[in-house]
């Protein structure tokens, strides 16, 4: 995997350079990184073994947990290295990598979370119809064309990034390797991909999020011929699944609809959607829920 340069690495700034900070930030992302890692890893392994949650909701989690540990684990792994090396530096083939699995496994967790909104729709408005609509069947044929539409994506980021020539300074401003702070670096004029890159990763973050807002719009709609009981349980989920989704996609949106412009708040931001979102996933959409914390004490 060659880039079209002779640039053979780059250095990344990190959050910080400061020594003693960089012992705070390994601490801070190691302790978050260990608590995505059990928490999916614990609602992958009681889905896989639970004969109780066979239903489609607990279907589309175990791939929403099997995404947030990839995606998560494509970033936090070289935060943590990185803050305590000296030598921050990324060879070329590696920051390809890099940007092919964040885009990846970022993109099939946002195709996840609609197809998890889509059953939650079908659940409460077509109460009656919902296992014949939401059959595994469907559910799979749904899955694997999320994935084949999240490699496509992934293929078109890294089709754009071996396009870019570098032949100056290699310093990524960022902690990890993305096509934003590459194309700071290309010295060409980076108009046209800039272009490319809204069309594509600012379109999906943008249309995902609407899809999701309107999707919760319908299920809170819904909500009004059931009990108050039931309005109100409904009503907590959806809350916390809202705060979820804008934590996610408000930071995507500001990042990839913009043009290819670095701002000093643009590491800390990332932060809420790499390594936050992964670590709240597993407490909002499962822990909260009576069968998914039944089956983990029986595992």
């Amino acid at each position: 995997m060659q880039l079209n340069n002779n640039v053979t690495e780059f250095a990344l700034l990190e959050l910080t350079q400061d020594p003693f900070r960089k012992k705070i930030v390994f601490f801070i992302f190691l302790l978050f990184y260990l608590g995505t890692l059990l928490g999916n890893l614990l609602i992958i392994t009681t889905i896989t073994t639970s004969q109780a949650l066979g239903s489609p909701m607990y279907f589309f989690l175990f791939h929403l947990s099997l995404s947030d540990t990839c995606f998560s684990t494509s970033i936090a792994h070289r935060i943590i290295v990185d803050a305590l090396s000296k030598k921050t530096t990324i060879s070329s083939s590696e920051c390809m990598i890099q940007v092919f699995t964040f885009h990846f496994f970022g993109c099939l967790e946002i195709f996840i979370l609609i197809l998890m909104a889509v059953d939650h729709c079908v659940a409460i408005c077509k109460p009656l119809h919902y296992m014949t609509i939401m059959s595994r069947h469907v559910c799979s044929v749904l899955v694997a064309v999320a994935w084949v539409g999240t490699c496509v994506h992934s293929l078109t980021q890294i089709f754009l990034a071996l396009r870019l020539p570098f032949c100056g300074p290699n310093d990524i401003d960022h902690y990890f390797c993305d096509l934003h702070p590459l194309l700071k670096l290309a010295c060409t004029d980076t108009s046209v991909i800039n272009l490319l890159l809204v069309s594509n990763s600012g379109a999906i973050c943008t249309v995902s999020f609407i899809m999701l807002m309107f999707s919760y719009i319908i299920i809170l709609y819904s909500l009004r011929n059931h009990s108050a009981e039931g309005r109100r349980k409904a009503l907590s989920t959806c809350i916390s699944h809202i705060i979820v989704v804008i934590l996610f996609f408000g930071p995507c949106i500001f990042i990839y609809t913009r043009p290819a412009t670095t701002f000093p708040m643009n590491k800390m931001i990332a932060v809420f959607y790499t390594i936050g979102t992964p670590l709240l996933n597993p407490l909002i959409y499962s822990l909260r829920n009576a069968e998914v914390k039944n089956a983990m004490r029986k595992l």
